[in-house]
């Protein structure tokens, strides 16, 4: 287990993306398969949630990002209820990180810079997958990558208009961890204007 027995209010940093960071190097020094995934909840405009696990590809003062096809069921309800929340779980450091915020798009060309530095062939499958929708077999999916390879040989793949990225905004944080006789620490960070108050939940 990573860290102290507990964790505290002291021990908190006073800015919610330090203290992320803080956690998620030492997550990521632990962990070498996807140690980037997290669970991300959305919803549609009359809230039936649904959950699938992304991969974390940037984060900062200004969010988290990550990176989909605008017209898979994420992406429509995205565009429905911007409203999300994000689930780290690291069982290997007893340790989870729970953030809840609003996403939105960001730019076509911070999104065509990421998808330039994808390897090629996951460039083509962005283009010969439209995610989400129904397909008759394996086969159809794999004669779709095939002609699209055919159609960009030779030159570069340009980015699907269809895919991008999002940037999530959180007003929210909690860090928690395992403690002894399931008396967990709860750390949450709540935004209040420009300023993070830090309070303790009750397990």
């Amino acid at each position: 287990m990573t860290g102290n027995k507990w964790f505290s209010e002291e021990m908190a940093d006073k800015d919610p993306f330090v203290q992320f960071d803080r956690w998620y190097r030492e997550h990521l020094a632990e962990v070498t398969i996807y140690p980037e995934s997290f669970s991300l909840g959305t919803s549609t405009a009359e809230g039936r949630v649904s959950v699938r696990t992304v991969l974390l590809k940037e984060y900062g003062p200004a969010g988290f990002v990550f990176f989909s096809n605008y017209e898979s069921k994420k992406g429509k309800q995205l565009e429905d209820n911007p409203d999300v929340s994000m689930l780290f779980y690291w069982p290997e450091s007893a340790r989870q990180i729970r953030i809840e915020g609003r996403a939105e798009k960001i730019s076509p060309v911070e999104s065509s810079e990421y998808f330039s530095s994808r390897p090629r062939e996951s460039q083509i499958g962005a283009w010969a997958s439209r995610q989400g929708s129904i397909i008759p077999g394996r086969e159809f999916l794999e004669k779709k990558y095939l002609e699209y390879e055919e159609k960009f040989r030779g030159t570069s793949v340009p980015r699907p208009p269809y895919w991008g990225g999002y940037r999530i905004t959180p007003g929210w944080f909690e860090f928690w961890q395992e403690g002894n006789h399931r008396l967990h620490d709860r750390i949450i960070y709540l935004q209040e204007g420009t300023l993070w108050k830090i309070r303790r939940l009750s397990p």
